[in-house]
């Protein structure tokens, strides 16, 4: 749905500002490319957050935190 909404927006700036409009098409790949390692210090921050996040909660886990005795 994303893409369609996209491609909607580019084809209405297309009929409004083709020159806009081609110039975005050229661009796009090139603001991927530069976002790139951004989004991969994203993934690999968000890793380790969530592993370290699991190393706290272990001993807890090991133990049997938060469940209840069943009779």
């Amino acid at each position: 749905m994303k893409t369609l909404f996209a491609l909607g927006v580019w084809c209405l700036l297309f009929v409004l500002c083709w020159p806009l409009a081609i110039l975005a098409l050229v661009a796009w790949p090139f603001v991927w490319l530069i976002s790139l390692p951004f989004r991969l210090v994203g993934i690999t921050f968000s890793a380790l957050f969530a592993f370290l996040g699991a190393l706290l909660m272990l001993p807890a886990r090991v133990l049997g935190g938060g469940r209840t005795a069943t009779a």
